[in-house]
């Protein structure tokens, strides 16, 4: 028995439906497309920085999005969103809707933040983690008068002379600041902090004598030393740097598991589709591991990191209850 039907154009009912079910799996298949992220991203991509046009973050975000313009095929721009201590760009990109367009390149102070500010998101379950992207040590340099060859010669001295020693930061909650805060902590030890408005004028100020004690980035920092104006004791990063091998780490220097880095990452709203993450994960870590990239970052006093988004999410889920502790300890408050 034919079980075909002709109709008056002379076509089958099975051609019909061989034809119907082509349609019906080739619809399927550019839904699977889009759903991989092949199709990805269908627009401009927006890069959410929390803090103002200039500074080093702001540097690697466009580094970042230059190199992603290309790869991507579409344009990548740079958003600055400043204010309360990053929390309110921090906020725009996790508000974001899910969809890979809208990403927030953070710092540490997205792990610090949730004990000094009334955050208005949650920083453990609402946002979805891409890629670390660099990270980098803080270099703890003081004056030439200061009476410390060593990091071991200034904690003896600081003991000996509790809350006379003044360290300055580049403001109140900074990492610059914690930082700091968690190697007195650790230390045993008691200094007098002065908060500055950046981390260039509290330099300055360490230059002139009016501090003693600074953790500077390498890239402000370094030439100082370099100069013969600061005297670098000790890296705050768990190995030590390349471009000063000589300089100890704080772990190897008098306290003991001592390990804090100045990091940048990228991060997304919760939900962001796990290709959509693969697809970024993949992309940048081929950015950051060319050799042009890493020239740049390491001109900027930092590394290229890569890894996993899971690792990203552990490293920050175990800063925000390290610097809980230390905000607690050291009672930090916000004024």
């Amino acid at each position: 028995m034919n079980n075909s039907i002709r109709t008056n154009t002379g076509v089958s009912c099975a051609v019909v439906v061989m034809s119907c079910a082509a349609l019906l799996h080739g619809a399927e298949a550019r839904a699977q497309t889009a759903a991989t992220g092949a199709a990805y991203p269908t627009k401009t991509v927006r890069i959410i920085v929390a803090t103002a046009a200039g500074g080093g973050t702001d540097f690697i975000a466009r580094l970042l999005a230059q190199k992603l313009t290309e790869t991507l095929g579409q344009q990548v721009i740079v958003e600055n969103r400043a204010g309360g201590g990053s929390t309110l760009g921090i906020e725009a990109g996790i508000r974001a809707a899910p969809d890979g367009h809208t990403f927030n390149l953070v710092t540490p102070s997205y792990s610090i933040n949730p004990s000094l500010y009334n955050i208005k998101f949650d920083p453990v379950n609402e946002f979805t983690p891409v890629i670390l992207v660099a990270r980098g040590p803080l270099v703890a340099v003081v004056h030439p008068s200061v009476p410390a060859k060593t990091l071991r010669d200034l904690i003896a001295l600081a003991k000996s002379r509790p809350d006379q020693i003044v360290y300055g930061s580049a403001g109140q909650g900074t990492i610059v600041h914690l930082a700091n805060a968690l190697f007195l902590h650790r230390a045993g030890i008691q200094m007098v902090h002065v908060p500055y408005k950046g981390g260039a004028p509290a330099l300055t100020d360490l230059m002139a004598g009016q501090i003693s004690l600074v953790f500077a980035t390498p890239q402000t920092g370094l030439p100082q030393v370099k100069a013969g104006r600061i005297r670098a004791l000790a890296v705050t990063t768990g190995k030590r740097i390349a471009a000063e091998p000589g300089i100890p780490t704080i772990a190897e220097a008098g306290v003991p598991g001592y390990d804090v880095s100045n990091w940048h990452a990228l991060i997304g709203p919760r939900g962001l589709p796990r290709a959509v993450v693969e697809r970024m994960n993949g992309e940048i870590t081929r950015i950051i591991r060319s050799k042009e990239m890493e020239d740049r970052l390491r001109g900027d006093g930092v590394s290229p990191a890569g890894g996993t988004p899971e690792a990203l999410h552990d490293q920050i889920l175990k800063e925000i209850t390290l610097w809980r502790g230390v905000v607690k300890a050291a009672d930090i408050k916000i004024q």
